[in-house]
């Protein structure tokens, strides 16, 4: 078996599509969601019932990974929401479930995975941000907001890593998956109907972490952007 890799948010969508496809590149994959049950679904994927909101829950996981596996090579800190509104909706409980997995998750995955990767001087982390960190639209000023701060978290982490840490981040644009679900408030909805006629597959994302990973000790893919072609 080959490097041990953490993937959160792997029950659905993009989390689902790179679990797959490092654990046919030959990775010892951990899939970390809160639907164990669709977990179990994956072949050759170690199932981890996670809430990345909550910060001992997450310590514990990536601590028994390392534990059971002697090592952990590779997080993929994919796990977020998107219940896109406009601010006069005033749906402040959906802005604080995007600040808590968007960005307190991501964070609480950082503090569990860094001492791990400072200890064996090698790891490699993977943020799934959003081209939503680069642009905001109409709906997604508190989305926009989680995932420009999950890009300078990224960014910071690697300014502050050593040589022997890569740190990559990975901006989606228009995806199929289940994020789209979330959206309550109706005029969000029907917009992001329309936007994702063009949606690309997760798989399209899975292959970029792949390349990312793959590259030489001495190549660090810092940013990928990855969208539909109709996507301006």
């Amino acid at each position: 078996m080959g490097k041990t890799a953490l993937v959160t948010g792997a029950s659905s969508g993009i989390g689902r599509a790179v679990a797959r496809k490092l654990a046919a590149d030959g990775y010892r994959v951990i899939g970390a969601a809160r639907r164990v049950g669709l977990l179990r679904e994956l072949d050759g994927v170690e199932p981890c019932e996670l809430d990345v909101t909550d910060r001992d829950a997450v310590r514990a996981a990536v601590d028994g990974i390392v534990e059971r596996h002697g090592s952990i090579d590779v997080v993929v800190a994919n796990a977020g929401v998107m219940p896109l509104s406009r601010l006069d909706a005033g749906l402040v409980h959906e802005w604080d479930r995007m600040i808590d997995v968007n960005v307190r998750g991501l964070l609480h995955t950082v503090a569990a995975a860094l001492p791990h990767f400072t200890r064996q001087d090698r790891g490699h982390l993977v943020t799934v941000a959003s081209v939503g960190a680069h642009e905001v639209v109409p709906t997604s000023a508190v989305y926009s907001g989680t995932k420009f701060a999950a890009w300078a978290i990224t960014e910071g982490l690697r300014l502050e890593s050593p040589p022997t840490l890569r740190v990559t981040t990975v901006s989606p644009g228009v995806v199929e998956s289940e994020l789209a679900d979330s959206i309550t408030d109706p005029g969000a909805r029907a917009a992001m109907a329309a936007y994702r006629e063009h949606a690309i597959a997760p798989t399209a994302i899975a292959d970029a972490v792949a390349y990312a990973l793959t590259q030489p000790d001495s190549v660090d893919v810092n940013e990928i952007v990855v969208r539909p072609v109709q996507q301006r």
